[in-house]
């Protein structure tokens, strides 16, 4: 007769509760893990690798940001179970399934957002019904356990497409290249080039077509001294494909990287024999080391804010709802608080007052390289590309920060309406940073010899129902994407004047190289404008690299012209003539149902000496509410802004506005108040009268 060792009968469980609580735990959740976790974020991250050159990170970043992906998730649900299991192997086993079932409910709602348009609570219930039965065959089935552990060897293959197949791979891997020989052939002055984003020409321009000297007077006083291209047009609607068209004079021809192992031939190689190189790239990483070794910036507390975006982006992609947000919209030019921040700097000392905290909102990248505009003994190229007027708009005109709800749609008449104020009024801001750079060059001594060239890598349609930066088929929002602003002051240049002639920006970097005294040693598309002109006057455009399409030149410059009148297009603003009125002056009919407002305690506490204010103003309403309804907005007894209701992407109703007059906001508590503007009712059902018949909405936060 058999004796059987005690503890291991044919039906004690505890055998495989050991087996599936130990490494073979570990090494399912590492194959779990690397297909709901790593998987999905470094094909986003690995496509983007704009994403590292704006944080300035490098191979030992970019290396530590993979291996948190790739084994903390795992590790941590492990250590989970391994917790739970000082309460018993059988808790240990549940922890551990419940952890498998959790996850392979989230890789359900991924696979179900690529292949069914099924989204909401419907789309999770669907995942765990499948979820369900998957684990169920993983409970049953030692096969189905044991291939769950052979895709552990996944996360490997992941990494290993990562590091040397992905555009980010350049991050890694990239090479310094000499480039073509460089000859000089003249004198080198000065170059100062600052390449603005999401700026289209149309943003500067008044309804006759002029530079709108009331918002931006910088802009206005830089035309009035060089010459203002004014058929200037982009290639590309991404800062990935425009910048290194401009900077190496080269229509894009594929998916490169913007890195300067896939562009070797670019204005930094040109200039960087004869000339010392200070650059504050932004999404591009065109400059080699050779040429700008340490450059100011790089691995600026790049770590966590990447850690942070990655979470944030991670949420995005298990999220049962579709993202209204553009991923390239976080990219928020760090301020100069946020660089004291990051690396454990103390502010200087002194008084709080409102100027000094403006200064702190400045871009930091933006006050690094005013530091750099100094006179060399030796020729200097200043090269900045800032995020500015691009989005996420939080600025106003002087420099005030607000904060504002993530994820507002772009199309629909109000919200075309609000995103295009909300841009103008960080043009604003823009104009008043370029003043601040104009300001220093001439105090400087710089200004007068020095070669200067302002311009944008891309405009953006802000027009209802053609949003964004895409071209589309008709060319309908053409005058705003494609045309940008450029204004390039020559040296010793006094005077202004207009250019029209067919400008497409591949020709700035011939034209740069023959203002600084460099022949250019290699083939460009572009063409210098000290030397010739386009004999055609149509635009190329590359929706995607290397696919261009035709764009009627002149018809869409007579657009351009004809300026803020023709682009772009609103229906009219309900009850505009309110704004300004003080509410003693309204006429009150009663009160209407209560209006949630989410920021509704910003405004019990305001101080401009921190730099910020809740100037954007937001909430929901009652479906009693009409789509379309304005809701006037009242500061302190003024109205301020009106705002129309409408539903965003989830069918929410909502209301949202910007008060951009400053001078409403008084220190400590405010006084916010809400009033839905009645509409003359011909049937006599509602007082009829003028736009300022309004009911007051109880307000809650």
């Amino acid at each position: 007769m058999t004796q059987t060792k005690p503890g291991a009968g044919a039906d004690d469980p505890k055998p495989d509760s050991r087996r599936v609580s130990g490494w073979s735990a570990l090494v399912e959740l590492i194959a779990l893990c690397g297909l709901v976790v790593a998987q999905p974020l470094l094909d986003v991250i690995g496509r983007s690798p704009d994403f590292f050159f704006f944080h300035g990170a490098g191979p030992a970043a970019v290396l530590t940001l993979v291996a948190v992906i790739v084994l903390v998730p795992p590790v941590l649900l492990w250590a989970l179970g391994w917790l739970t299991g000082l309460a018993g192997p059988a808790v240990r086993r549940w922890t551990h399934l419940v952890v498998l079932g959790g996850l392979t409910v989230l890789l359900m709602v991924q696979i179900g957002k690529a292949l069914i348009d099924v989204r909401g609570p419907l789309l999770v219930v669907l995942a765990a019904v499948v979820a369900t039965v998957l684990l169920a065959g993983y409970a049953r089935s030692p096969v189905a356990r044991q291939v769950l552990r052979v895709a552990a060897v996944g996360p490997l293959a992941f990494v290993s497409l990562f590091v040397f197949a992905s555009p980010s791979s350049a991050v890694l891997l990239g090479r310094e290249t000499s480039g073509a020989p460089v000859r000089s052939i003249g004198p080198h002055p000065p170059v100062v080039m600052i390449i603005l984003d999401e700026f289209p020409l149309m943003s500067l321009l008044d309804e006759r077509g002029e530079i709108d000297a009331g918002l931006v007077p910088n802009f206005a006083q830089l035309a009035a001294g060089s010459t203002w291209y004014r058929n200037a047009t982009t290639v590309s609607g991404k800062t990935v494909n425009a910048v290194p068209a401009m900077l190496t004079g080269r229509y894009p021809t594929g998916e490169l990287t913007p890195h300067y192992s896939q562009h070797p031939d670019n204005l930094f190689t040109l200039l960087g024999p004869a000339y010392q190189i200070e650059a504050w790239e932004n999404v591009t990483q065109l400059c080699p080391p050779q040429h700008c070794r340490g450059r100011p910036g790089q691995d600026r507390g790049s770590l966590p804010v990447m850690l942070r975006e990655t979470a944030a982006l991670y949420g995005q992609l298990i999220s049962p709802d579709d993202s209204l947000d553009d991923p390239a919209a976080s990219f928020r030019e760090p301020t100069v608080a946020d660089d004291i921040r990051a690396n454990d700097k103390s502010p200087d000392a002194g008084p709080e007052f409102r100027m000094s905290r403006l200064k702190e909102n400045q871009p930091a990248r933006f006050t690094d390289f005013l530091g750099s505009l100094q006179p060399r003994d030796t020729p200097t190229l200043h090269f900045l590309h800032l995020l500015m007027p691009h989005s996420p708009w939080t600025y106003l005109p002087s420099g005030m920060r607000y904060d504002g709800p993530g994820g507002l749609p772009y199309d629909g008449p109000w919200w075309a309406r609000l995103t295009h104020q909300r841009h103008l009024q960080q043009v604003g801001y823009t104009d008043l940073l370029i003043g601040e750079a104009l300001r220093t060059l001439r105090a400087n001594g710089l200004y007068d010899d020095a070669l200067i060239v302002v311009t944008s890598d891309h405009g953006g349609s802000f027009s209802e129902g053609i949003t964004g930066r895409e071209m589309d088929d008709q060319f309908t929002a053409a005058a705003e994407l494609a045309w940008v602003p450029l204004f390039v002051k020559e040296p010793g240049q006094q005077a202004g004047r207009i250019d029209d002639r067919n400008w497409e920006q591949v020709d700035l970097l011939p034209t740069v190289a023959d203002h600084a005294g460099v022949q250019m040693p290699w083939r460009t598309d572009g063409i210098s404008a000290l030397h010739g002109e386009r004999e055609t006057t149509d635009k190329r455009f590359d929706p995607r690299p290397g696919e261009p399409v035709t764009i009627d030149g002149p018809a869409h410059f007579a657009a351009v012209r004809a300026g803020s009148s023709a682009r772009p297009v609103f229906p009219p603003l309900p009850a505009v003539d309110l704004i300004g009125a003080a509410v003693d002056d309204l006429t009150v009919v009663g009160t209407g149902p209560p209006a949630t407002v989410t920021n509704l305690s910003e405004y019990q506490d305001v101080r401009a000496e921190r730099g910020k204010i809740p100037a954007l103003v937001h909430g929901t309403l009652p479906e009693s509410v009409p789509v379309g309804a304005p809701i006037a907005v009242a500061l302190n007894g003024r109205v301020g802004t009106v705002v129309q209701t409408a539903r965003d992407g989830a069918g929410q109703l909502r209301f949202v506005g910007l008060i951009p007059d400053e001078r409403l906001f008084v220190a400590g508590a405010n006084r916010l108040e809400l009033f839905l503007v009645v509409d003359p009712d011909p049937a006599g059902d509602e007082p009829t009268g003028s736009a300022s018949t309004v009911r007051r909405l109880p307000t809650t936060g």
